[in-house]
């Protein structure tokens, strides 16, 4: 049963975030991200985490840094009649914008993201992997005027994201870099049209429902785990490689979708280096998603004399039949 103080502080996680994005002043914005920096803080420090003290304390100083950078831009753009991009300097504005990053984790501001989330349980890091990401991005959306910074932003991510993520065995740290590499995708989508940023987080979110509430219900968190899943259920089996292939964009799966929007609008806005980056480290990001599932390929493999029977529950499976066919009504949906 949820305790009372976790739903408290759950509503008013959600309440922060929606006085962010429904401002019209940049004060209430960062009073917002306040409320919502103060609200998971609590649900952070539980004894359910690995390390609740370390990723708490390590999350809060990392965003109270990035809130004080946010406060000094308001403060110092009350030198100009109106504070917005028309009116400002761009040292300004790219502090704004660096205190932004820095909060959803975009690299080359992303060395505490990966730390915070191995020490949180999966219900944390499913917050911190989707929830958390929506208020800084949608403060970057009223200000996005700085096109050549923004780029940098998007190849540091893809890339750190690609080559950091290789040599890891922890699934939360997997799933962090994954989230640095996603960003890199939602940043350049909202260079052309900002409803494809809406599409690509929903789907996102969706994905990564789907795979964390799998490793929540078999309560894995490392690689070595994971034959527990291909020796005790091949439905998990099944759709846990099904999943991970959405979630690095390959074309029969819902995760191409959003991929492929944001691919056509660079495209047409004549950014063919970034797209080439994007689609080449995204790459990387898959090569070690097939590392994860590719025993789940093999037809002949050794098998556990032990075994784990684990039972998937009908909503788990309806909502990863409609995640993974999703492409298929969205199609339908265009054309009719």
């Amino acid at each position: 049963m949820m305790k009372l103080y976790k739903m408290l502080f759950m509503n008013t996680l959600i309440l922060g975030t929606l006085i962010t994005i429904s401002s019209y002043s940049w004060f209430s914005m960062w009073l917002g991200l306040e409320i919502n920096l103060l609200s998971i803080i609590p649900l952070m420090a539980k004894k359910d985490n690995l390390f609740p003290s370390e990723s708490s304390m390590k999350y809060f100083i990392t965003q109270v840094l990035a809130s004080l950078m946010f406060l000094f831009t308001i403060i110092m753009s009350m030198n100009f009649q109106e504070f917005s991009p028309q009116n400002s300097s761009n040292f300004l504005m790219m502090i704004l914008n660096s205190s932004l990053f820095l909060k959803m984790g975009a690299a080359p501001f992303h060395a505490w993201f990966p730390e915070v989330m191995e020490g949180l349980d999966w219900g944390n890091s499913f917050i911190m992997l989707t929830w958390q990401k929506i208020a800084p991005m949608m403060i970057f959306m009223y200000n996005l005027n700085m096109t050549f910074f923004l780029s940098w932003i998007i190849v540091f991510s893809s890339i750190i994201s690609g080559i950091m993520g290789l040599n890891q065995i922890s699934l939360r740290k997997i799933l962090a870099y994954s989230s640095i590499n996603h960003i890199a995708w939602m940043l350049a989508s909202m260079m052309n049209f900002k409803m494809i940023w809406i599409f690509y987080f929903i789907i996102y979110s969706i994905i990564n429902l789907n795979l964390v509430v799998i490793f929540w219900y078999l309560n894995i968190f490392f690689t070595t785990q994971l034959f527990l899943i291909f020796n005790s259920n091949k439905m998990f089996s099944f759709f846990f490689f099904m999943n991970f292939l959405s979630l690095g964009g390959l074309p029969p799966f819902l995760g191409f979708l959003p991929k492929w929007l944001t691919i056509n609008g660079l495209i047409n806005s004549n950014f063919f280096s970034l797209s080439i980056i994007l689609i080449v480290f995204t790459l990387v990001t898959l090569f070690f998603y097939m590392r994860l599932t590719f025993s789940a390929f093999l037809l002949i493999k050794t098998e556990m004399l032990l075994n784990f029977y684990f039972s998937m529950k009908f909503w788990m499976i309806f909502f990863n039949v409609l995640a993974l066919t999703g492409l298929i009504y969205c199609t339908m949906m265009i054309n009719f």
